[in-house]
């Protein structure tokens, strides 16, 4: 083994441990949607974790968030705007990442 080759090893690791870390933090940050859209649609209780995995799994329709924003655009028409949810979007994004880096340590 060289050192070239134990840095790209570490390299590889590194990148393989980032995109965990952001499909993790997306996953989360998808479900807190979820559950904030579910309040702001009078859901509750397992109606409201219902509703939460079902914006989960509307990231999985395409590459990137505008499938999830689509859905949630949809189910809140007249609950909230589309600069509502994007906002919310980007704010909770950040409380996944700093949840999901935190569960790691």
């Amino acid at each position: 083994m060289t050192t070239f080759d134990d840095r790209e090893r570490a390299h590889e690791a590194k990148f393989a441990h980032d995109a965990d870390l952001r499909f993790k933090a997306e996953a989360r940050r998808n479900r807190l949607l979820g559950e904030w859209a579910a309040e702001l649609l009078g859901k509750t209780g397992e109606a409201a974790r219902n509703y939460a995995m079902t914006v989960v799994t509307s990231d999985f329709a395409e590459p990137g968030e505008e499938d999830v924003f689509r859905k949630l655009a949809g189910d809140l028409e007249g609950h909230a705007s589309a600069t509502e949810i994007r906002t919310r979007m980007a704010e909770l994004l950040v409380e996944a990442r700093a949840q999901v880096i935190n569960e790691g340590k």
